[in-house]
């Protein structure tokens, strides 16, 4: 479509080589960290219920996800200052030392440090999405999408692997003396450890600085016109923000002052000025909390209409389809959102949302058609999360890019908590239907956002 950020950039060959060997780099620590959050997610609601009870088990596995979503801050800063590599490590082992802290809390039965691990074992969750954004810092332009959903789509290999792994890391730790369910944590400290020393060692050069260091000699180079012109659209590019701030005046000023402050701030003040970067954001948050919401509450649903012995069974393989749905096709939604362009698969992916919640909504207690709702809002959910992904890192300067996608994530982290903690309100006040009915009305604001025409500048330029 003619306002994405699509144009094709003349090639680079002396970085295509980095490229290459930082996607295989991703590919494969997404795979060991994806068992590692995956096995701990599998037995932690049980391991919770067991050392706390079950009416605060829920609570555990929110504390996991809003420990992902705050820890995106310290990682982006991190990164903004030193690289991806350093932070994508200090994620994991944050990740590691939280799952440490759930198996000593295990040993001891103590609730405060269960809790307080399953804070930190979030680190392995920020630790995934940040490496969807490494993998695009230096990608062409024109194979952002399908570059960084193969990253995307590897964590899938992690996800339908784990399950497997934790009655064996339970059966293997049983001799070490430590209590039944807590072995899985361990083996999760053991994967993010491994990953967190695979990047240190071989994630380099590293590929954010790399990128800054591009742009940077590009601006060196390019013509004052071209300068001039860059910054230029930088302050015009947003239709209701005709007045820029000072800091965009010229290129080579923008990008210290961002560095120096790398905070949420920051960010904050980049994206309200430029309209794809707020569009990227909305698609992901927006996605996930739709998906967030209809997904938690249904196993609630099928609990309904299956008895004790079946529901375990149903449960599985209903959700197993939906987590296929979210990542299993990411390869193909990242190429549609290549060739297509990002606004078109974003709509696609609110689409497919919408009638995931008419489908399941009105489902009633038919489990088949159940499961088709929850494959289309898998589908939903990846379309917005790669294309929303690609055009907020594309339309943003690389000297704040961490900190916007960081921001970005902590937006998603919260919004999926806030979602999956009313959620629950909604089914026993109203019911199932209406949670869905509400979820679809949650996406209005995105179709408006998404169809609104704006004028976007060349993000790369702006550099």
């Amino acid at each position: 479509m003619a306002t994405d950020l699509t144009t094709p950039a003349p090639a680079r060959p002396d970085v295509a080589p980095i490229q290459r060997r930082t996607l295989r780099l991703l590919f494969g620590t997404q795979i060991i960290g994806g068992i590692g959050v995956t096995i701990g997610i599998a037995v932690g609601a049980l391991l919770a219920a067991r050392v706390a009870g079950t009416a605060v088990a829920g609570l555990a596995q929110s504390a996991a996800v809003v420990g992902g979503a705050l820890l995106a801050v310290p990682v982006t800063r991190i990164m903004n200052g030193h690289g991806r590599r350093p932070g994508l490590a200090v994620a994991y082992l944050v990740g590691a030392v939280g799952a440490v802290l759930v198996v000593v809390a295990t040993v001891t039965r103590s609730v405060p440090l269960l809790f307080l691990g399953m804070l930190f074992f979030g680190g392995g969750t920020a630790a995934n999405l940040q490496a969807r954004y490494t993998a695009v810092d230096l990608a062409d332009p024109a194979r952002r999408g399908r570059q960084l959903s193969v990253i995307v789509w590897a964590t899938t290999i992690g996800a339908v692997a784990a399950p497997n792994f934790a009655a064996l890391a339970d059966e293997v730790t049983s001799g070490w003396g430590l209590p039944p369910l807590a072995g899985p944590f361990a083996f999760s400290a053991a994967a993010f450890v491994l990953a967190a020393g695979v990047l240190l060692a071989l994630l380099r050069p590293d590929p954010l600085l790399t990128a800054r260091r591009l742009a940077a000699a590009e601006a060196q180079v390019a013509p004052p016109a071209t300068v001039e012109a860059g910054a230029l659209a930088a302050a015009t590019v947003v239709a209701d923000a005709p007045v820029a701030p000072p800091a965009a005046a010229t290129v080579g000023a923008e990008a210290p002052a961002a560095r120096r402050g790398a905070g949420m701030r920051a960010a904050w003040q980049v994206v309200r000025h430029r309209p794809a970067a707020r569009l990227g954001i909305a698609a992901v948050a927006v996605g996930h909390v739709v998906m967030v919401a209809v997904m938690s509450m249904t196993p609630v649903r099928l609990g309904e209409s299956h008895g004790d012995a079946d529901v375990l069974r149903v449960v599985g393989i209903v959700l197993s389809l939906h987590i296929a749905g979210m990542y299993a096709l990411s390869p193909l939604v990242g190429w549609l959102t290549d060739r297509l362009g990002r606004r078109a698969v974003i709509l696609g992916g609110v689409g497919l949302l919408l009638a995931a919640c008419a489908v399941a909504g009105t489902a009633g207690h038919h489990t088949p058609r159940l499961s088709i709702g929850l494959v289309l809002l898998g589908l939903g959910w990846s379309g917005t999360m790669v294309a929303g992904s690609t055009l907020l890192s594309e339309s943003v300067p690389a000297a704040v890019r961490p900190s916007v996608q960081g921001f970005s994530d902590l937006t998603m982290g919260l919004s999926g908590a806030g979602a999956a903690a009313a959620s629950g309100f909604v089914m026993r006040a109203a019911g199932y239907p209406v949670l869905t009915l509400l979820a679809a009305i949650a996406v209005v604001p995105l179709v408006a956002l998404a169809l609104r025409p704006v004028s976007e500048g060349a993000p790369d330029k702006e550099d």
